[in-house]
């Protein structure tokens, strides 16, 4: 690994900025534009440091895609639609993160390197300039870089296992550039590192800090975070990589699994009383204000459930989240619409609709036949308000507009019930009997026996061949902007914050570690109950029915909890790898989908459940547990050691 021995620093006429040079290139100009003194001896100096190192940390975001990586403005392969939450157009299947960028960039590690690289000049210049502020200032400035050291180092732990731990600047020409080529850690030093940074910034942090910025509790949250993580490996890898002398790259001694759980437990549990759940809009059983609560609690600036926010405003920085998913009648002038498209298998976790024996949502009578309904929301009337606010469901209301999705139209005999279109597990299209289907939005209206016209396809799909519209009967819902103009429904338009951590998230995080301490014997304190009541707290908020008691509680319950919670922000991919079961659920694997018809018939709708049509079979490589390190990193250093299977 190589390190460039400056910073170069560059003014623009709208203030400092930082531009900091990768470690692949050795031809470095000395510091000679900006000195320290210009940055570190005033506070507006430090305060465009920070913003740089705030800019570049790894948040997987409105602009974060498995193939394009960080900051990208296209928002297309969207990161949800590889872990079974969603299907996409332009997803094919299982995937891990790119090798290589379209920018040629390698998959994250430079700019981690980077990062870091900014975290330790920080740490080691700032002090020289202590004496100009006050104590607590410099401790807030200090714990904020120790906060963004260990925040690239979780990003790179979670990928590639052990890694490089730089913790002070290499400055080439002062060493040798032997110097600057440094072994992998261990898995196990890694998160350890992590550990301590995370501590280092707790102990440093101020309680308060500018919005958008780290506090103490912020960061313990973080470590909660990291630290499961790191729990979850000990306990469920089974991979293992040696180097030469016996250090264990990847993979960690199942014996720290107890340690790292009761750290991610304890780093909850400090963030108690500090934040709450979102409940300004909440009513006790009003399903109606429920779901409000939980469409507003995405877009309320002040909301006690906020730790980590990233801030977008108009023109300046921009994103694409409404552009890209907004259902295909609200679509803008760009012409994009239903990126994401919310599976069975993720819509069938939650409460409020009825299930088969098999807990499926129900879509047939005892007799095998479809079950008929007036209107395409009735079976999901009493769904969790929770739901609702993630997933939008044929014929609800969005933008004061019934979101109509509709496959066709039956035109068959309805007398004695309608039999499944397809059998059970087929992968072929519909039959084109007694069925009328639409390719795309330019439709010709069927004229029904009362003399009424419908269209085939609901005015967002499904389309036969044109896939800007729901292909799996549900459009997503959460972070879409309900008072957004069509008119302004464009890429690089949408400006709502990203929530990288809230409170419901440590919840679940605390709830999670204290399950798996209890499961591991640990009997310092109540673990079980206190999973329970964690659990119930954001079941409550959901609107979602309660668990009855502490025995109701079992693992797959509070991962299926954090699946639902936490559904399309970018996490459940990432809890699928800890938990090693990716490989398990995936498995060429054909997401179902929920198709609506109309009976032309008797007037009235019936649902068929099939697999995807686009036939997108899921099925994950287990050596994706542990990325390729890239290629590039292992030509040039003689000391880097690739992940197993590549």
């Amino acid at each position: 690994m190589k390190y460039k021995g400056y910073i170069i620093i560059t003014l623009m006429a709208c203030g400092m900025a930082f531009s900091f040079p990768s470690c692949q290139d050795l031809d470095i100009a000395p510091m000679n534009i900006v000195k320290d003194d210009d940055v570190f001896s005033n506070e507006a100096g430090i305060r465009s440091y920070m913003a740089r190192m705030y800019s570049e940390m790894p948040m997987e975001d409105f602009r974060y895609s498995h193939t394009r990586l960080f900051n990208h403005f296209w928002l297309v392969n969207p990161f949800s639609c590889i872990s079974g939450e969603g299907l996409s157009r332009d997803v094919g299947g299982a995937a891990t993160e790119s090798i290589v960028t379209e920018n040629n960039k390698n998959n994250y590690w430079d700019d981690a390197y980077i990062l870091i690289r900014e975290a330790n000049y920080f740490i080691e210049t700032l002090p020289q300039y202590a004496n100009l502020y006050s104590t607590e200032s410099v401790d807030n400035w200090l714990g904020e870089a120790y906060f963004a050291r260990a925040f690239a180092y979780y990003a790179l732990a979670k990928r590639y296992g052990g890694v490089p731990l730089v913790d002070k600047v290499l400055n080439y020409p002062s060493i040798s550039i032997d110097d600057t080529y440094l072994p992998r850690n261990s898995e196990e030093e890694t998160w350890d590192f992590i550990s301590r940074d995370f501590d280092t910034a707790i102990e440093k942090l101020s309680t308060v800090n500018a919005r958008g910025r780290i506090t103490k509790y912020g960061a313990a949250a973080f470590k909660s975070r990291a630290m499961l993580y790191a729990g979850s490996i000990a306990k469920y890898n089974t991979t293992s990589l040696f180097d030469s002398n016996n250090k264990r790259l990847c993979g960690i001694p199942a014996d720290r699994a107890k340690d790292y759980f009761k750290q991610s437990y304890d780093a909850a549990k400090m963030t108690e009383g500090k934040y709450s759940l979102y409940m300004k809009d909440w009513k006790a059983g009003d399903k109606e204000a429920q779901y409000q609560n939980y469409v507003n609690l995405f877009f309320a600036a002040d909301s006690p459930e906020n730790i980590l926010v990233k801030d977008y405003q108009y023109p300046e920085t921009v994103h694409g989240w409404d552009a890209y998913n907004v259902p295909r009648q609200s679509m803008g002038p760009n012409g994009y619409s239903a990126e994401i498209n919310p599976t069975l298998n993720f819509v069938e976790m939650f409460d409020g609709f009825e299930k088969d024996a098999n807990g499926h949502f129900k879509n047939l009578d005892a007799s095998g036949k479809y079950l008929m309904f007036d209107k395409t929301m009735d079976p999901f009337v009493n769904a969790e308000p929770r739901l609702r606010a993630t997933v939008i469901f044929p014929g609800d209301v969005f933008k004061k507009e019934n979101i109509e999705i509709r496959r066709g139209i039956y035109t068959g005999s309805v007398t004695n019930g309608i039999a499944p279109l397809l059998p059970v597990g087929s992968t072929e299209a519909y039959p084109e009997t007694n069925l009328i289907t639409s390719a795309n939005a330019s439709q010709t209206a069927y004229t029904l026996p009362n003399g009424t016209k419908m269209n085939p396809a609901g005015a967002s799909g499904t389309f036969n061949s044109d896939g800007t519209c729901s292909i799996s009967g549900f459009s997503i819902r959460k972070y879409l902007d309900p008072n957004r103009e069509t008119s302004q429904v464009l890429e690089n338009h949408s400006d709502q914050s990203w929530i990288e951590m809230r409170y419901a998230e440590v919840l679940l995080t605390r709830a999670e570690a204290a399950y798996e301490l209890q499961s591991l014997g640990v009997t310092d304190g109540n673990y079980t109950n206190d999973a329970f009541t964690c659990i119930n707290q954001l079941r409550e908020r959901a609107g979602a029915t309660l668990l009855a008691s502490a025995g109701n509680l079992n693992l797959d319950v509070i991962r299926t909890e954090r699946r639902k919670e936490l559904g399309f922000e970018h996490k459940t991919y990432w809890d699928m790898k800890r938990w090693r079961v990716a490989d398990k659920e995936q498995n060429s694997t054909l997401y179902r989908i929920l198709m609506p018809f109309f009976a032309a018939n008797s007037m009235k709708y019936f649902f068929d459940i099939r697999t995807d049509e686009g036939n997108r079979r899921y099925t994950f490589d287990t050596r994706w547990y542990y990325q390729q390190i890239p290629s590039g990193e292992i030509t040039k250093n003689p000391k880097m050691e690739q992940n197993p299977g590549y």
